[in-house]
């Protein structure tokens, strides 16, 4: 009696299309919070491919009503960057704002994810995070970015103080009711 073993071009056929269809269907739930694109600028001209370019977003923070941060990112270009394969560096900027009169959602932790967007194919990731400044009232927002095996020290930090908007804004929310 003779046990065949697995065919090896069917394991490496049905593991290629597992990591396509997670890499798929993660691409597909992480547009739904994609953030607005506000304008590009070219930094680097490319004869042949895409330029590299400076892109800056605005985000609303989806737990905390009336606070609004903007970022830039590089984005890399050449024919790495066109098919998505270049890995994007560290460079981010940061800037948050009420924008409306702040209302608490829900409760949160300290230094919470607020938004996480893939830098590279498999191992890095930009994330804003949000805390709160019990002391002083002020939600504080941090961004950076992450790989598996290195982190990176590049980041950048805005704050937004919980602030009465206009003269019928008068119930002023304290950010430590609404963090654990």
């Amino acid at each position: 009696m003779t046990v065949r073993a697995p065919r090896i071009s069917h394991l490496k056929t049905w593991t290629l299309a597992a990591l396509a269809f997670a890499l798929l269907s993660g691409s597909v739930a992480s547009a739904a919070e994609e953030p607005d694109l506000i304008f590009r600028r070219s930094t680097v001209f490319k004869w042949l491919s895409p330029n590299d370019k400076l892109a800056t977003y605005a985000l609303d923070d989806p737990e905390v009503e009336g606070v609004a941060c903007h970022f830039t990112v590089p984005e890399r270009g050449g024919f790495k960057g066109w098919l998505g394969l270049a890995e994007e560096v560290s460079d981010i900027s940061l800037a948050c704002r009420q924008v409306g009169p702040i209302r608490f959602k829900d409760k949160m932790e300290q230094g919470e994810d607020m938004f996480q967007k893939k830098r590279s194919l498999f191992f890095k990731k930009m994330q804003i995070v949000r805390g709160c400044d019990i002391k002083r009232n002020v939600l504080v927002y941090m961004v950076y970015s992450d790989r598996i095996i290195e982190g990176s020290p590049k980041n950048s930090t805005s704050s937004v103080p919980v602030m009465p908007w206009g003269a019928g804004d008068a119930a002023v929310q304290k950010c430590a009711d609404f963090f654990k």
